[in-house]
């Protein structure tokens, strides 16, 4: 049995209280990704059939594995539900079942073996193209030839599409949004509450550089698009910098923008050390859920994808997505950064209440999901819970620019009106300016020769031997601060000045006399006194610790 949170129940009773009200459209429900839409189907559908056990439902969406998830959640909602799957995908064609959860492609092929259904539920309801030859419109138009009555309820994340705007309105299959949680307020508040995790998107130094790129079907033109940004050295760039930031996150996303980018883009990353694979539709099915099944148990630390695991994957472990996949999509665009802010809590701590929940994110491997957004889609469709809402196409219209601000002190992006910093390991207040631009400035960072320092908190230091080539090993000092990875290298096997710094730095931490090589170092590690925090001069070319902090 599911225990419904207080906005998923406020999400199903929506629906009833749309229909109660008179109301005979197609209402829309939107809640973010990663709030349980999966749950709010599954309530929604058990609480019609008990009122009105004669029901017929299908539930439809795309991938075979959001049919699966979503099925699985009915079972868990009501384990003696009157279930079928019909998809291709999972190898079952049950249409019998009061409620039927299948996929869109392999259903209307075979829409007359459904019989008479009153309701069709739609995952991902973004996805309904307004053209009629589109499988979404065969498949509910074939169903009201049997039932002219039967409605369509959608549920999505994203209750907009390129080219049309918002999907709910006249003139569109969806007439009406019963229930938006959606907005930045709602979405802060799902993160206040400990549901969501927030996203951290830093400012690269690399970006792809698609203006030669021309438009297709409303987004960049796939083949333009990755034989503008699939070049060795751009690949090399952006890989390096990945493994920069994300060295101490464990499972990265990224999206590439073409199969053969992902593969060059994997590529790349096995070459530097990374543990990475391509994940496209030209992988045999087994090889795919073999990548995926390896990612979720922590065998496999990347991902490199094309127009897969944008929707229908969710793993809640998931701290790190690489974006290399300009878009003009803000849905596709949404929907890719929502795979990050799902919480991956910590055992034995209440959910149930707010304080359980965010010391279970506390706690966890995961406070937040860190971004590397190369693309330049923040720039151009601006943050997930504020994002630049598309408009009817307009024929010679061009795609908008969303209001940021870039954190002067870490480069971390953040919506126009913010006060301070999202980034909680830099949390810088923000001078109130007299005007907003409509814009961001397309001129590069204003550099300031007056030294900025940074306090940062050490949650962990970890000691390690580096080989030099050509010179004696060093120990790396590497102290992790939240978000923040800041290192330094003591020469204990050299002589002069190099020697002396190592041996005075020993003296600061311990009362035995200096190791005499780095192995002895190691061997007397746990022995060291160590800070509590550190004082970086961070806006030099190799940022530099100035201090350390002692408790």
């Amino acid at each position: 049995m599911i225990v419904l949170r207080d906005y998923q129940e406020e999400a199903v009773n929506s629906v009833f209280d749309y229909y109660a009200s008179g109301k005979v459209g197609n209402p829309v429900v939107a809640e973010p990704t990663g709030t349980g839409k999966s749950v709010v189907i599954a309530e929604f559908c058990k609480r019609v059939l008990h009122r009105w056990p004669t029901t017929k439902i299908v539930v439809v969406t795309h991938v075979k594995e959001l049919i699966e998830q979503n099925a699985k959640a009915m079972l868990r909602a009501w384990p003696t539900a009157p279930v079928g799957i019909y998809s291709a995908g999972l190898g079952s064609r049950d249409c019998l079942q009061s409620i039927i959860f299948g996929g869109v492609q392999s259903m209307v092929k075979h829409i007359e073996d459904f019989g008479l259904r009153h309701l069709i539920l739609i995952d991902e309801a973004h996805l309904v193209s307004p053209k009629d030859e589109s499988n979404y419109q065969l498949l509910i138009a074939g169903i009201r030839r049997l039932n002219p009555n039967a409605k369509v309820i959608g549920f999505t994340a994203t209750d907009y599409r390129t080219g049309m705007g918002k999907i709910a309105g006249a003139g569109n299959m969806f007439s009406d949004v019963c229930c938006d949680q959606t907005s930045m307020t709602k979405f802060n508040w799902f993160i206040d509450q400990g549901y969501l995790v927030p996203l951290i998107p830093k400012k690269t130094m690399t970006e792809l550089d698609v203006s030669n790129v021309g438009i297709q079907n409303g987004d960049y033109a796939p083949d333009q698009l990755q034989a503008a940004v699939d070049q060795y050295g751009i690949n090399y760039q952006c890989c390096r910098e990945i493994i920069e930031y994300a060295a101490q996150r464990r499972s990265w996303l990224i999206f590439a923008s073409g199969v053969e980018h992902a593969c060059h883009v994997a590529e790349c990353l096995q070459m530097l050390g990374v543990n990475a694979v391509a994940v496209h539709a030209k992988l045999s099915k087994e090889v795919r859920d073999e990548y995926i099944t390896s990612f979720k148990n922590g065998t496999l630390r990347c991902i490199v994808t094309n127009n897969l695991l944008t929707t229908g994957f969710d793993y809640p472990g998931l701290d790190f997505i690489g974006m290399l996949r300009p878009t003009t999509s803000t849905g596709l665009w949404v929907q890719m950064l929502g795979r990050g802010t799902r919480p991956s809590y910590a055992p034995s701590f209440d959910l149930s209440k707010k304080e359980g929940r965010l010391a279970a994110i506390a706690t966890s491997s995961k406070q937040n999901c860190l971004v590397l957004d190369f693309a330049g889609n923040t720039r151009r469709l601006g943050p997930i819970n504020d994002p630049i809402i598309p408009k009817k196409r307009v024929k010679g219209s061009q795609p908008g620019v969303a209001p940021i601000k870039i954190c002067p002190q870490c480069g971390t992006y953040n919506h126009a009106q913010a006060t301070e910093c999202v980034n909680p390991a830099c949390a810088m207040k923000f001078e109130r300016q007299s005007k907003l631009t409509t814009q961001a400035s397309e001129a590069e960072l204003i550099r300031s020769d007056a030294p900025i320092y940074n306090e940062l908190q050490i949650q962990r230091i970890l000691y390690t031997k580096l080989d030099l080539v050509g010179r004696p090993p060093c120990l790396k000092v590497s102290y992790f601060c939240g978000l923040n990875h800041q290192s330094e290298k003591l020469f204990f096997e050299n002589t002069g000045f190099a020697r002396t710094k190592a041996r005075k730095w020993w003296r600061q931490r311990s009362t035995t006399e200096p190791p005499e090589t780095i192995d002895q170092a190691l061997a007397q590690q746990q022995f060291l006194r160590e800070p509590k925090a550190i004082r970086v001069h961070t806006n030099k070319t190799y940022p530099e610790i100035t201090e350390y902090i002692w408790a």
